[in-house]
């Protein structure tokens, strides 16, 4: 084959490439708090300890992947070999009820996934001729296959775990027989662990498949020790640091917003909901692929915003999206068959605003660092900067989330006016943290 015709062929594998490595983790990620919380009835401040291991690979991950990576494997067959025993690992989730052996097994999961995500990032800036060009056409297809697990798995729930309710049912009576039903819904969610366990089978093969990414044996220093003398240096270290307390708003998201929306849904009126229902299933995950949605759209404009806006106007976008996002949330509030369906479409533009959170912020953030890093410790940098939002950030934000899920239950029921209350206010500081501290520059895209 001709340079010319891989070139041809070379973003419709890495756009395949993408769907895959988010398709595995959107499968089941959304819905965990749900199962394990309404299924296996752990605790709020073990649920955050599972949420809090998946950040632990990430931690490690820079100091092993990163510098495999740069110095002496392929970046193809390292995802390879990772995902194919990734897939074999997560099966085994979908049988245990033990807090024990959940926690023990996430950790080795997150070991060996977390560093995949920011691998096929790096892997993808090697190949492309035109990363502002390109980069987004492809990584919206990772955002494509959230959805489309998502959305899959919401329809399973909907048609074989959502029994009918009696329709003269009222008042408390219709109100236990919702909570009946979404009992049997967390119940369902096993099957996502399977479909992300197969998924990240047929992912692990095709790794073997994508061009060739070697290592720089050449050079001879520690990528991950120069990486990091390099993020000591503007606009990096203001990025780094802010990063945290971003990624931990992050993860609270992705911790309680499922079983937020599920209830949501279970309560508002009966033909918006169903008509919503109907499309995007049940569970929560399923109409929290709105966000996904609205990431594609900003994605695809990306190659435009990119070059239009500064890199600080597009990340400060991104945190004020944060926090409007968590206001909607917490002025919704909500408990079982009491949500109304202006209720309902406020929690849908609160989804919605998923795709400026994650574009303008996360999306432009790894730009940046590419852009700051030398061409030889890319992979590194990428793995560090993802150290900081699928690491510490997970690890902290999961700790919070959990802690403060205790503090906002009250005789039971969770108040979420008082739980998203704790990090839309983290995010309005983050916000005037960065416009004060984040270097200015003169010209769009900079």
């Amino acid at each position: 084959m001709d340079n010319q015709t891989k070139s041809a062929f070379l973003l419709p594998r890495l756009s395949v490439m993408m769907f895959l490595q988010y398709a595995i983790w959107g499968a089941w990620l959304p819905l965990l708090w749900n199962y394990l919380s309404g299924h296996l009835g752990f605790e709020g401040a073990r649920i955050g300890e599972i949420f809090m291991v998946g950040g632990i690979g990430a931690i490690l991950g820079p100091f092993i992947a990163g510098q495999l990576a740069d110095r002496y494997i392929n970046t193809e067959k390292f995802l390879g070999i990772c995902h194919i025993l990734g897939g074999i690992l997560i099966w085994q989730l979908s049988w245990m009820d033990s807090y024990a052996l959940f926690l023990v097994f996430s950790l080795i999961y997150s070991l060996i996934y977390a560093p995949t995500l920011a691998l096929t990032n790096s892997l993808s800036f090697h190949h492309l001729p035109n990363r502002d060009r390109d980069f987004g056409k492809i990584r919206l297809w990772g955002t494509v296959g959230w959805i489309a697990v998502g959305i899959g798995i919401g329809q399973f729930l909907l048609h074989s775990y959502t029994p009918a309710i009696d329709p003269a049912l009222t008042g408390e009576a219709l109100a236990e027989a919702k909570s009946a039903v979404i009992a049997t819904q967390n119940a369902g969610i096993v099957m996502a662990f399977k479909l992300s366990a197969v998924l990240g089978i047929v992912m692990g093969l095709y790794c073997f498949t994508l061009p060739a990414t070697p290592p720089n044996k050449t050079e001879k220093t520690n990528a991950t020790k120069k990486a990091i003398l390099e993020i000591r240096m503007q606009p990096l270290v203001t990025l780094f640091l802010l990063a945290v307390p971003v990624s931990c708003i992050h993860q609270f998201y992705f911790v309680h917003t499922a079983p937020f929306v599920q209830q949501v849904q279970a309560g508002a009126g009966d033909s918006l909901a169903a008509w919503f229902n109907s499309i995007f299933g049940v569970g929560g995950g399923g109409l929290m692929t709105l966000g996904q949605m609205s990431e594609i759209a900003v994605l695809a404009f990306m190659p435009i915003l990119a070059v239009k806006f500064s890199r600080k106007a597009l990340l400060s976008i991104g945190l004020a999206a944060y926090a409007i996002r968590f206001f909607l949330f917490s002025t919704v509030g909500t408990v079982v068959g009491t949500s109304t369906d202006a209720q309902l479409g406020m929690v849908i533009a609160g989804i919605l605003l998923h795709g400026l959170c994650f574009g303008c912020f996360i999306f432009v953030a790894f730009m940046v660092v590419d852009e700051e890093m030398t061409p030889d410790v890319k992979a590194s940098g990428q793995n560090l900067f993802n150290l900081v939002i699928i690491g510490i950030g997970i690890v902290v934000g999961s700790l919070i989330a959990g802690q403060v899920a205790g503090l906002a239950t009250v005789d039971g029921t969770m108040q979420y006016e008082q739980l998203f209350g704790w990090p839309m206010w983290g995010a309005v500081v983050c916000l005037v943290l960065f416009l004060l501290l984040y270097p200015n520059k003169t010209k769009a895209g900079a």
